[in-house]
């Protein structure tokens, strides 16, 4: 079972992401504030989840949770800002967002810059120790995948609906065949091989 929070005398929001790896669409994050006695007996990191278990957990997070917001960052800030400064400021959007304010912030992976004077916890894993991230997690990755699966009615040759823009061999082999489109990456490595894309 996964625990409830860090501070039990604080109020803490878990922060986590979807897409950081993807080669193209956004990344994006998520935070959320779940009352001091949540608990669940599913939910766990988001990507231990299949599909139709996330989407029934994802509405019961939005109905359980004291604050939610979700928050993206578009490709073009990635290839801007780097995937890092990306994804971390797709986290601040997301807690900027929050109806209320966090006193504390448990944030999925290792790297985190202070937003505004609340204090913050790094934890690797975060999303399969703490149920605000997880939720989190669960929020971020069914958002995202949602998106992906629109976008992919845009471009279809990508496979999204499936792939949901990460590096399969399909969506490798769709690029070589009809290069890129403005949801891609330019920054990341696009191709197995050497071969150059016409931006």
């Amino acid at each position: 079972m996964l625990r409830s929070y860090l501070y039990n005398n604080l109020t803490e929001a878990g922060c986590d992401e979807a897409g950081r790896g993807s080669l193209a669409g956004p990344v994006v994050a998520a935070a959320v504030i779940l009352p001091k006695n949540y608990r669940h007996p599913v939910l766990t990191d988001s990507k231990k989840l299949t599909p139709k278990t996330r989407a029934t957990l994802r509405e019961e997070i939005i109905s359980s949770a004291i604050a939610w917001n979700v928050a993206f960052v578009n490709s073009r800030e990635i290839d801007e800002l780097n995937i890092l400064r990306a994804t971390i400021k797709a986290m601040h959007l997301a807690i900027e967002g929050l109806k209320r304010e966090p006193q504390f912030l448990l944030i999925d992976g290792n790297r985190f810059f202070p937003y505004k004077k609340i204090g913050h916890q790094t934890i690797i894993g975060g999303d399969g120790l703490f149920f605000s991230i997880a939720a989190a997690s669960v929020l971020a990755k069914t958002f995202r995948d949602e998106y992906m699966e629109k976008v992919h009615c845009e471009f279809p040759d990508y496979g999204w609906n499936h792939n949901k823009g990460y590096a399969t061999s399909h969506h490798r082999r769709a690029i070589e065949q009809f290069g890129i489109t403005p949801y891609h990456r330019k920054t990341f490595t696009l191709l197995d091989t050497q071969m150059s894309i016409v931006f």
